[in-house]
């Protein structure tokens, strides 16, 4: 697996895509507000994502 994690920064929050393939989104994209608790899901998902792949993802933005 090739995972990758795009980021859609904007003022306050971004959107959040993951791929484990080419073309083969995981889940469906979210929001993640800048504070605590957005960033903390974020961290949790990343983690997530590594557990599946069995890879650290790589990141676009």
């Amino acid at each position: 697996m090739n995972p990758v994690i795009g980021l859609d920064l904007a003022k306050g929050e971004s959107q959040v895509q993951a791929y484990l393939q080419r073309k083969k989104p995981y889940k469906k994209s979210f929001k993640v507000k800048y504070d605590f608790d957005g960033l903390a899901s974020l961290l949790d998902f990343i983690k997530e994502v590594e557990d599946i792949s069995g890879e650290r993802p790589l990141w676009s933005y």
